[in-house]
């Protein structure tokens, strides 16, 4: 995907770069190559070649055309030619020859690898000039910065007075939501500053431009040539070591502070007091690595920003980075940080140093303040930290409003990387609430959009949430292709939380599949691993499913006290849903009759919640422990709810349990409820898949795009074909097209 990408998505040219990359490249451990003349050498030689054979005149004309639009689309192509009173005929030439065509806005090119040939193939006066004449009939204010473009690309040499234009022109598109403009312009100051600390700082912002637009091989390329090791964790922690990523953000921070965190110091409140909530001078801020330079005319010079906005910018990721790697016992240094710095800790920050040392008060406090801070229109970061303190809450409504939020905020900003982190997120609180197909084809889209923008660490994530997703519609051979794809890149990179998220939807598969050894087993493991292994806040999730499970096989003990922790933990948010599995994990752990109040408590509690699939499950349990019971009638009741539920989740593995209890009772098992529709019956991926293969793409092709192995995509078609009861593709299509049709 990411090689389609920087080729244009022109496959001839993606094979010539895929043959020479180097090792470390095809693997994602060094950036893919940034320029054109690197991507695909013998591609643009031809293209250069068409060009030098056209008239002087054509070429010229191309040439401003090319110059109006490669890199930086600017618009000012019908002006320049009046303005300079240019003949436009030669262009015919060039369309005879099928390489560009005139239009109502002034000149196309057949593809960008034409136009990038018209614009190098001419001489470097040449393209200076076209630059001075385009810069010249750009006179609106809206208009400054691609004037400023203009006017740098067609400087002779270093320049600091149009370095620092150029730097006011990045902020001015920058503050506009233009990361692709504003990045191309601090790329142009910075090759015309002399001064080697004002060049790293504009290339510093240059990279994080190109990161927002979601150019990731370029941002890392750029950074590389930066002495900004904050950056480098930033970068890191998105498809870097997680571990280091946080090592490099915190001592940004610390510097950026002029603190040091003291090995093992207790963090700010540690003392039993509550630490303050992030204040608004601090949520109001930017998410990145500094404010925009404020550019200088008369000295040339990049001013720094105030130093409180890159502190809690680089805490903030620091967090996150403890998030990912699962050491949440590290967000004590950042909090120490932060009270040195004499800032709040911003984000989650607090809530979790909080929670990690037991004061879950405080810790309900502090994220209540964050989850609280969801409103529309937000920052894309500060949003995200809402969505992820909501969802340490229980309070999956408010973590699905402010991960969408965050998601439509970036969208607005242009910080396309952000939009994919987002949904992240967004798959739990989907998941809990009992929406895998949306959940599914949501976390799918944003799988491609992660892997497109060299997000490596981010599709890690979403390949563990679509193990989960596969584990509640029981696709067991899709669960163990995401799940070990996910386990693979997360050992690699010390990346905790998809590590433990992989571990329990394999867990959950067992649990739904009714091998509940395997999974107290592979939930035991989780409660032991560490650090880029495991997850805390993971296997306190999973705690409901560590009880049902240990119940099963007779580990009571150990279950008992995974429960007191999770009860606590339930008792000082008083999220609902959390109280409900409290409630329903006592109801296992306590023989006989006496089971059934706590059951009673946990669906009344339930009802109030929004963890509808939990509920289910509930009932399933219940229902099981009254057939026990000999209660005959409540537990069939209880069982038909419960299977009712499951299959409209598309859980078919959990509504077969529930028939089976059905059975057990002697009770009539309904099957499952018929649509007029065929295709509701696939699932998210099966009909993706299906719709690409009626499409006309091969097992190998669908693979490709869905990060899939071809095995996998011949197994899901297979199921698409029994579900459908059809026998081949022209089937297929043909049942599509009526489906839509309908």
């Amino acid at each position: 995907m990411r090689v389609l990408r920087l080729v244009y998505g022109d496959p001839r040219a993606a094979a010539e770069l895929v043959a020479r990359l180097t090792e470390r490249q095809a693997a994602g451990l060094d950036p893919l190559p940034a320029e054109p003349a690197d991507l695909a050498p013998e591609t643009l030689r031809a293209h250069r070649r068409e060009i030098r054979a056209l008239p002087d005149g054509t070429r010229l004309v191309l040439l401003l055309a090319a110059a109006d639009q490669y890199p930086v689309a600017t618009h000012a192509f019908l002006r320049a030619v009046a303005a300079a009173r240019l003949d436009t005929r030669p262009l015919d030439a060039a369309e005879a020859a099928g390489i560009a065509y005139a239009t109502a806005g002034g000149v196309g090119f057949r593809d960008a690898w034409t136009r990038i040939a018209a614009y190098e193939t001419a001489a470097p006066a040449d393209r200076r000039d076209a630059h001075r004449l385009l810069a010249r009939v750009l006179h609106g204010a809206a208009e400054t910065p691609r004037r400023s473009w203009h006017r740098g690309a067609g400087a002779l040499g270093p320049s600091a007075r149009l370095a620092a234009e150029l730097a006011a022109a990045a902020a001015q598109a920058r503050a506009a939501g233009d990361p692709a403009l504003s990045g191309a312009l601090a790329e142009r100051a910075a090759a015309l500053c002399a001064d080697p600390g004002a060049r790293s700082r504009l290339l510093a912002h240059a990279a994080i431009d190109a990161w927002h637009r979601g150019d990731g091989d370029r941002s890392r390329a750029l950074a590389a040539r930066t002495d900004a090791d904050a950056l480098s964790g930033i970068l890191a922690l998105r498809t870097g070591h997680a571990g280091e990523a946080f090592d490099a953000l915190l001592d940004g921070a610390a510097r950026a502070a002029g603190a040091r965190p003291a090995p093992g110091a207790p963090p700010p409140g540690r003392d039993g007091s509550t630490a303050s909530p992030v204040t608004s001078s601090v949520v109001s801020r930017e998410p990145v690595v500094s404010r925009e330079p404020v550019a200088s005319h008369e000295s040339g010079e990049v001013a720094g920003p105030a130093p409180a906005a890159p502190v809690a910018h680089l805490l903030a990721r620091a967090a996150e980075a403890a998030v990912y790697t699962g050491d949440l016992r590290r967000c004590r240094e950042a909090a120490l940080v932060a009270g040195q710095s004499g800032i709040d800790p911003p984000g989650v920050l607090g809530g979790i140093a909080a929670a990690v040392d037991g004061r879950y008060e405080d810790a309900r406090n502090l994220l209540e303040a964050t989850a609280g801070r969801c409103g529309p229109g937000g920052d894309p970061t500060l949003l995200l930290h809402a969505g992820i303190a909501a969802l340490m809450l229980g309070d999956h409504t408010r973590a699905a409003t402010a991960t969408v939020r965050a998601a439509a905020a970036a969208r607005a900003r242009g910080v396309t990387a952000a939009v994919s982190q987002a949904m992240e997120f967004r798959a739990y609180a989907d998941f809990w609430t009992g929406r895998p197909r949306a959940a599914e084809a949501a976390a799918l889209d944003a799988l491609r959009q992660a892997y497109a923008t060299g997000q490596d660490n981010g599709a890690c994530h979403l390949q563990a949430a679509l193990a989960m997703f596969a584990a509640l519609t029981g696709d067991e051979d899709l669960c163990r292709e995401r799940a070990a794809a996910a386990r693979a890149h997360a050992l690699a990179h010390s990346l905790g939380l998809p590590a433990a998220l992989a571990q329990w939807a394999l867990a959950f598969l067992d649990l739904g599949s009714g091998r509940f050894a395997a999974a107290a087993a592979r939930l035991r493991a989780l409660a032991a691993s560490g650090p880029g292994h495991g997850h805390r806040a993971i296997r306190h999730l999973a705690t409901p499913h560590y009880v049902e499970a240990a119940v099963r096989t007779g580990e009571t003990r150990v279950a008992r006290a995974a429960h007191a922790d999770y009860d606590r933990w339930a008792r000082a948010v008083g999220s609902v849903d959390d109280l409900a599995l409290s409630a329903r994990c006592r109801a296992l752990l306590t023989p006989g009759a006496d089971a059934v109040e706590y059951y009673r408590t946990a669906l009344r509690l339930h009802a109030e919640g929004a963890r509808a699939f939990e509920r289910a499950r509930t009932e399933l349990l219940f229902g099981s422990a009254l057939r026990r019971l000999r209660r005959r009638t409540e537990a069939r009741d209880r069982l038909h709810s419960a299977m009712e539920a499951f299959e409209s989740f598309d859980a078919p593995h959990c509504a077969e349990s529930a028939r089976a209890e059905l059975r057990a009772l002697g009770a009539p098992a309904t099957p499952a409820r018929g649509d007029r529709r065929p295709t509701v019956h696939l699932t998210a991926q099966q009909l993706l898949v299906a719709r690409m293969a009626a499409d006309g793409a091969t097992n190998r092709e669908i693979a490709g795009r869905l990060a899939l192995s071809p095995r996998t995509i011949d197994h899901h078609l297979r199921g698409v074909f029994t579900r459908l009861g059809i026998r081949s593709r022209i089937e297929l299509v043909r049942l599509l097209a009526d489906a839509d049709g309908g």
